[in-house]
């Protein structure tokens, strides 16, 4: 791949670090012009400097302090958003949280509902703040990070997976609402990453998280996880050319053939291939449930 974002414009949110920052490099490169947001501006700023080192000249890079579940603050990172580059053709929600961790009667109710805040609401307020600039311009790419929490229980981080499977339904649902409009709207499971959550899960410890998660986090650390690339190279071709007309999917960017998707074009728009659904018996080889 290359060059397939030059005269694009993207805001990513969450960019100051881990993946979000992963695919602000991979937008650079690729010849985007880019606006990252973040709450903590030593981090954002510090992240800011490095891309703008990667930058060519005469390419955009700007910074913006915003919490994504303050409707304030996003209505003023769009507005900043817009007045530095015009049009704005892709938005990458990616500003996230684990939350508290532990059985959900004993958990700090504040933090649970902060992380929902985050992950849900920050979510759907920023897209809902860029969708009339979207729709205004018949264009735009929504790309959504999801994580485990969508297709899997995860006992004691109940408000990242409840967060995550919402966020990944309302995008479903937003696609649907959008698709006239040529508004492509998509989720990414990025695969099992060695960022700063996973390190929340090994100093929580097995007591808070349980044996299984925290043993399946030892095994992820020892062996690297997967590569943030393989999740910054999806975004790339969820915000390129070569994937207009694909909506309403959540994409793993490890196991998933997202690079040869152009070819079954057709059945991926007239299919719930990669959507959440549920199972039924004869998902699974049985022949009961049905009436």
């Amino acid at each position: 791949m290359s060059d397939l974002l030059v005269g694009r414009n993207a805001i990513i949110t969450g960019a100051n670090q881990g993946l979000g920052l992963a695919i602000a490099r991979a937008y650079i490169e690729q010849g985007a012009n880019i606006l990252i947001c973040a709450r903590d501006i030593q981090k954002l700023q510090s992240a800011y400097d490095e891309l703008r080192l990667l930058a060519r000249s005469g390419q955009g890079v700007e910074k913006f302090q915003a919490d994504v579940s303050s409707q304030k603050d996003v209505e003023a990172l769009i507005q900043f958003a817009l007045e530095k580059f015009q049009q704005i053709h892709i938005l990458v929600n990616n500003a996230g949280v684990y939350g508290p961790k532990g059985k959900i009667e004993d958990v700090n109710w504040d933090e649970w509902e902060q992380a929902i805040r985050i992950n849900l609401f920050g979510s759907i307020l920023v897209a809902r703040s860029i969708l009339p600039h979207f729709r205004k311009c018949h264009y735009g790419k929504i790309i959504q990070l999801s994580g485990g929490g969508a297709t899997n229980p995860l006992p004691f981080i109940s408000a990242y997976a409840a967060s995550k499977a919402g966020i990944v339904r309302f995008m479903e649902t937003l696609a649907e609402e959008t698709r006239e409009d040529h508004i492509d709207i998509n989720s990414i499971a990025p695969g099992a990453l060695n960022t700063r959550l996973l390190d929340e899960v090994l100093e929580a410890g097995p007591e808070i998280v349980g044996k299984v998660f925290y043993d399946r986090a030892i095994k992820q650390k020892e062996t690297g996880g997967a590569p943030l690339e393989k999740g910054a190279d999806l975004s790339v071709f969820l915000a390129s050319s070569a994937s207009d007309g694909v909506t309403g999917k959540l994409i793993s960017a490890v196991w998933d053939p997202w690079q040869s998707f152009s070819e079954h074009q057709q059945e991926l728009v007239k299919s719930d291939i990669y959507t959440l659904r549920r199972i039924v018996p004869k998902d699974r080889g049985m022949d009961w449930g049905d009436v």
